[in-house]
């Protein structure tokens, strides 16, 4: 497997948030995790990107421990992307500077290419030079997408992609999105309360707390 995750467990003071939870996932797979509001959707993404520390449990990713009792790699090193459900984006720059700061290393035409690659995807290359707010909620949300992308994650987190766009756009982006993973081989977990999200999108479902 290419992700396996074992006996997940994180609490906050005396609150247990995730209780002994264990997934396997297999590379270039969509996988969503269902769950109502306060079940630790996104405290489970928190934890496999390296944002909160596991009381215990143990992940391995591409052949690699990630965390166990003995090993805990930062959220830096994991080579994982995680787009925030409210996107995160930096408002003072651009599409196109918001996409490149993705990229932590590599020359100048380099970063160009990729960032050309992936604006092209997006469908975003003419809307390159705008700014975030004069960006629509898709836009907003393509242009996370492609800023966790630039730096090739081994793994994509998506914490409630679609919450806050309307229904015919995420109707549009559950497909766009699916193709775009699927032709870039990129293995996503993400989380979600939508039965219709993890039923369009993923290959696997897995509901938290069930």
């Amino acid at each position: 497997m290419y992700l396996t995750l074992t006996d997940l467990t994180f609490q906050y003071d005396d609150n247990q948030l995730i209780s002994s939870f264990s997934c396997s996932i297999e590379k270039g797979t969509i996988t969503a995790v269902l769950g109502n509001s306060g079940s630790g959707k996104s405290t489970l993404l928190r934890l496999i990107s390296g944002l909160e520390k596991p009381v215990e449990g143990s992940m391995i990713l591409d052949e690699k421990v990630v965390f166990d009792k003995n090993i805990f790699i930062e959220a830096h090193n994991r080579q994982i992307g995680l787009v925030f459900q409210d996107y995160a984006l930096f408002p003072h720059l651009s599409v196109r500077k918001n996409i490149e700061y993705g990229i932590r290393k590599s020359n100048y035409q380099r970063k160009k290419e990729i960032v050309d690659r992936l604006l092209e995807m997006v469908e975003l290359k003419e809307d390159a030079d705008k700014y975030p707010s004069e960006c629509s909620g898709g836009m907003q949300q393509r242009v996370a997408i492609a800023r966790a992308l630039a730096n090739e994650p081994k793994l994509l987190l998506l914490d409630e992609p679609f919450s806050n766009l309307d229904q015919s756009l995420k109707d549009r982006m559950r497909i766009l999105m699916k193709q775009w993973f699927k032709e870039q081989g990129v293995t996503v977990i993400l989380v979600t309360h939508d039965h219709q999200d993890a039923a369009m999108l993923a290959d696997q479902i897995i509901e938290l707390g069930a």
